[in-house]
């Protein structure tokens, strides 16, 4: 799976933030309404309101980024001034390794990144 995309809307991760709807639902409304919808019924955040729906990815304002706390965002773009992964000497190190095991998205991620 080889990257074709912008750059720029590849997560530090690997993960494609074009498609992302927490992304799109920035400038989106009722994209952002309709997560808001879906936090609330599923009970991740039940409380959730649309304007919470904001991310300006990895590289971009950190007030509106939606994992502002991420360890890998904070590894590769802060401590090591990267734009993703695949730059690190260390790559792929143990943290991406076992977070790409969390989920089928996130595998796809480091995969793309391999890619690079």
């Amino acid at each position: 799976m080889e990257w074709t995309g912008d750059p720029s809307e590849l997560g530090a991760c690997g993960i494609n933030c074009g498609n992302c709807d927490i992304r799109l639902a920035t400038d989106n409304k009722e994209i952002a309404e309709r997560l808001a919808k879906g936090f609330k019924e599923r009970g991740i955040i039940p409380n959730a309101t649309p304007d919470m729906f904001r991310c300006d990815g990895c590289r971009g304002d950190r007030s509106m980024h939606w994992s502002a706390n991420c360890g890998i965002l904070a590894c590769c773009v802060d401590e090591r001034g990267q734009e993703n992964c695949s730059e690190c000497r260390d790559f792929p190190c143990t943290q991406l390794e076992e977070w790409s095991t969390r989920n089928e998205r996130y595998e796809k991620a480091l995969n793309r990144l391999k890619s690079l």
